[in-house]
């Protein structure tokens, strides 16, 4: 810059002052900077313990689901295994509906089967000549009737009992007696008074016996 005199004079930068408060400013940020990460660390150690009771509360939720699950699917399990017990245990009682229906229809048959033996049991063989005809055609009317009667009954599964000789059972046999016999194995069946019957395996009406003592 030109004076009046001719000569150059130089700017000047600037007060002192100005100099001074950069300086200070630049200070100032220095000794800033380390203060700054202390707070940064400081915050991050402040959430990492909020982090891990996070992660606790996370696990524990977790564990207490999990628990609820199991007993719900324990409990789903069971209700499962009630309900195909109860399907067995009706299809099981439709099926012996189904077979021992008729039970109490049997019982008054078996009244009906053992007249006609009875009948044919009391015609004296030697009277069925032909010089007889009357008594020997209603000996073979009974006879044949009787015979249908038990293909009828065993058509819906009532077998006939008659276990002389056989080997006395309580769950199908009535001791009404005992009797001595000689040769015969004590505890087997001498005598049968009325015969019995069973209905699909089920022992409708048990035979009435006399049993072989012991000597």
């Amino acid at each position: 810059m030109m004076g009046l005199a001719g000569r150059t004079v130089s700017r000047c930068p600037g007060p002192p002052w100005r100099s001074s408060q950069l300086l200070c400013t630049m200070t100032q940020k220095k000794n800033t900077g380390p203060n700054l990460e202390e707070e940064a660390n400081q915050n991050n150690n402040e959430q990492k313990p909020d982090s891990d009771s996070a992660t606790k509360v996370v696990i524990e939720e977790k564990t207490k689901l999990e628990e609820q699950l199991n007993e719900l699917t324990d409990k789903y399990k069971r209700a499962l295994a009630d309900a195909e017990n109860l399907r067995q245990r009706t299809q099981k009682l439709v099926e012996e509906t189904k077979l021992y229906g008729i039970q109490s229809f049997c019982k008054d048959l078996l009244e009906v089967a053992d007249v006609l033996e009875k009948a044919t049991e009391s015609v004296p063989k030697e009277e069925l000549k032909d010089e007889n005809p009357h008594l020997k055609n209603l000996y073979e009317g009974l006879a044949m009737t009787e015979a249908q009667i038990q293909k009828v009954f065993r058509k819906h599964g009532l077998i006939k009992l008659n276990p002389l000789g056989a080997k006395f059972d309580p769950y199908e046999h009535e001791a009404l007696f005992h009797v001595p016999a000689e040769g015969k194995e004590p505890g087997t069946v001498a005598l049968v008074t009325k015969v019995g019957y069973k209905l699909h395996g089920r022992t409708l009406r048990p035979a009435l016996v006399g049993v072989v003592k012991e000597p």
